[in-house]
């Protein structure tokens, strides 16, 4: 990834005062949906675009180095070959944004990715107490160092939702600057965990927050929240990184997380990024998707595309 934030000191001016029209927003959201869409070859060239900003991910309590394994595999050969050649993107390379995974199992992506020659892929590590959060400071930003040190590129943090509930902003920057330190060389991608903050002012103040503690994304869910990656949050999201960037001139990534399973809502997030961001935010060095199941949708549909039917199951690999 090419751009690199190093923050700004705290500036509650920057969000304190922020008011959300609701109803405006999700009107706003609902459009996206509903009144665009790619169709044949623009729609293939779309689902290859949304195959490479995936960060294919696996966050399980039962993974195994075989799931670990096979996840690197996926990353690597995201699309069926006979597809790839059918749609003359043989040349491309396409892989998926990164991969994503628990702190103890990045050495084992990391020797599996060099295995296949394939180390070029980046890997993703969620860390901080991932997806509570709630182990002291000094414990999370050594889960931090420990995974860069295996092997991470990447590091997926959760912020401290209990102090931004109590809308202790400082403690929060503070926190987020320190995990930011511990990446050293990795980017670092902050969660907000958006269904925990309780109102969209909360999710605009976190956005700001996280950015001017130096956030090189910010993210919208860990996936485990009853309320993960939906559109008005992005809208919330991404119009809070177009204010950072007006403000300092830093670029600042994006990426949803949780519930984004089908080709359609990939596609719909391109297009949210595209309008509002512009073009450089529908590549992966600004724009990721988290997600375990979104790629077999989109393989199914690019199928579809060259062969005029949909694959049976086995006919698509596992991610």
């Amino acid at each position: 990834m090419a751009h690199v934030n190093n923050g700004v000191p705290f500036d509650p001016q920057a969000f304190e005062n922020v008011r959300i029209d609701l109803p405006a927003l999700k009107r706003r959201a609902a459009t996206l949906g509903t009144k665009r869409c790619v169709k044949k070859a623009y729609q293939a060239a779309w689902l290859m675009r949304c195959c490479s900003v995936i960060d294919l991910t696996t966050l399980a309590g039962d993974d195994t180095d075989a799931n670990v394994m096979r996840l690197c595999h996926k990353a690597a050969k995201p699309i069926r070959p006979d597809l790839v050649k059918a749609l003359g993107m043989e040349n491309f390379k396409i892989t998926t944004g990164a991969i994503c995974v628990y702190p103890n199992q990045v050495a084992v992506a990391k020797k599996y990715l060099k295995a296949i020659n394939a180390d070029h892929i980046p890997i993703a590590s969620v860390a901080t107490g991932f997806p509570a959060g709630q182990t002291p400071l000094k414990m999370r930003l050594e889960e931090i160092r420990m995974a860069v040190a295996d092997g991470a590129t990447e590091i997926d943090i959760v912020i401290n939702r209990t102090k931004a509930l109590q809308g202790d902003w400082q403690t929060v920057y503070d926190e987020v600057k320190l995990m930011k330190e511990a990446c050293g060389a990795a980017h670092m991608k902050a969660i907000l965990a958006v269904g925990e903050l309780g109102t969209m002012e909360n999710v605009y103040k976190a956005s700001m927050v996280c950015m001017q503690a130096g956030s090189d994304f910010i993210k919208t869910s860990t996936g485990k929240e009853g309320v993960n990656a939906i559109l008005p949050v992005g809208l919330v999201m991404v119009r809070a990184i177009r204010d950072y960037l007006a403000a300092t001139g830093i670029k600042v990534g994006f990426k949803p997380a949780g519930g984004i399973r089908n080709a359609k809502q990939g596609l719909t997030w391109l297009m949210l990024m595209k309008e509002e961001l512009g073009d450089e935010w529908v590549k992966a060095d600004l724009f990721r998707i988290g997600a375990s199941s979104l790629l077999i949708d989109v393989e199914r549909q690019l199928y579809h595309y060259v062969y005029g039917r949909y694959a049976a199951e086995h006919q698509l690999a596992m991610s």
